[in-house]
């Protein structure tokens, strides 16, 4: 059990998303003894077993499916019959608890590790996301807290990493001035216009500077129109923690809104009588 509790943490930082199959209670001449345990990933059966043959077959084929749905369910308990359900010759039954850990998708880039971002880390790796901090100050990048949803990245140039990340993620852009914060918006609205939201700290003065740069840049209007700075609700103080508050619910709105219209554009898409009904 050691190992098994080993191996599904292991996954879980690797943003890896598996099914436990965990054999609850048999009947007869079942192929596996109640506490059996099984991790399946999408790549198939990773690590145990639970009773081998057609019947792990069909639990494996079962935990696929659980995973492809894309999100969290509830634990599930199924009890097969091993002659009727799987076409064993061997009589019994036998019952399975599946469990879906599914990895997380809302991932967040902050490029700058100073005051604001020190707090709004603190804050983030409590939700259910991953947090890539870029900045190029090791000593700034060393006070961020350790956790495993967080990572520190050390660049010279900060923006160089853009092409390793992808149009999903939520850019909040915080370095130490205006001068180091365009270069990286940039490179952002090259790469990357249509993602959920960038946002680049600082007051409405230097937001109507950078958007009419970024224009002058070639960005499309309409992109520009989606740029959030200053960034964060309006509540709160210039805190460090307050505007860090005010920054995390602008994120998590901005999320639900982008869940709900990409859903809703899914549906659309392969069901649109559907959405006329509702």
């Amino acid at each position: 059990m050691t190992h098994f509790w080993e191996i599904a943490s292991e996954l879980k930082n690797n943003s890896t998303s598996f099914v436990v199959i965990t054999v609850i209670s048999s009947k007869g001449s079942a192929p596996q003894d109640p506490g059996a345990k099984a991790i399946v990933t999408e790549a198939g059966l990773h690590w145990g077993t639970i009773g081998g043959g057609k019947v792990e077959a069909k639990a494996i084929n079962y935990s696929l499916n659980l995973l492809a749905k894309s999100c969290n369910s509830e634990p599930e308990l199924i009890t097969w019959n091993l002659q009727k359900d799987i076409g064993m010759s061997c009589g019994g039954e036998i019952t399975y608890l599946f469990e879906t850990n599914y990895s997380v998708t809302w991932s967040i880039a902050i490029f700058g590790a100073g005051h604001v971002s020190q707090a709004l880390c603190r804050l983030l790796v409590n939700l259910n996301c991953h947090i890539t901090c870029i900045d190029s100050r090791p000593d700034w990048l060393a006070k961020l807290p350790t956790s495993n949803n967080l990572k520190k990245i050390m660049l010279d140039d900060p923006k160089s990493i853009l092409p390793s990340l992808n149009k999903n993620y939520y850019f909040v852009v915080m370095t130490q001035g205006h001068t180091t914060d365009l270069p990286i918006l940039k490179e952002l609205f090259s790469l990357y216009p249509k993602a959920p939201y960038i946002g680049t700290i600082g007051s409405k003065i230097k937001g109507l500077k950078l958007k009419k740069e970024l224009q002058q840049f070639g960005i499309a209007e309409n992109d520009i129109k989606k740029f959030h700075c200053p960034i964060g609700l309006s509540m709160g103080s210039n805190h460090p923690y307050e505007i860090a508050v005010s920054v995390s619910a602008q994120l998590l709105q901005v999320r639900d809104q982008w869940i709900s219209l990409t859903s809703e554009t899914e549906l659309k898409l392969f069901a649109p009588n559907l959405t006329e009904m509702l």
